[in-house]
């Protein structure tokens, strides 16, 4: 929000969005979620801008990575075989 002084007034301005052509479903769906978060409609619109623009889009570390991955297959998949490999004279 950006406030500017004319002449004696003191003015906040705050710029406005309008949207349209919105599907009816997004807009339902826009009011139920509003609704369940004791929002406006406009301010879940707000609030839904906000957490997608204003969001820190900071590195996941390599832990989160793997935490996300799905599940493949057993641990039995993964076992080393018993085989020591040939012997290596040094």
């Amino acid at each position: 929000m950006t406030m500017r002084q004319v002449g004696y007034a003191i003015i906040d301005s705050m710029a406005q969005l309008i949207v349209r052509n919105l599907d009816e479903e997004i807009v339902a769906r826009l009011r139920l979620r509003a609704a369940a978060n004791g929002r406006s409609t406009e301010a879940e619109h707000r609030e839904i801008l906000r957490d997608v623009l204003m969001a820190k889009r900071g590195r996941r570390s390599f832990k989160e990575h793997l935490m996300q991955m799905p599940a493949g297959g057993r641990d039995a998949d993964f076992a080393r075989s018993p085989d020591k490999g040939r012997k290596v004279r040094l």
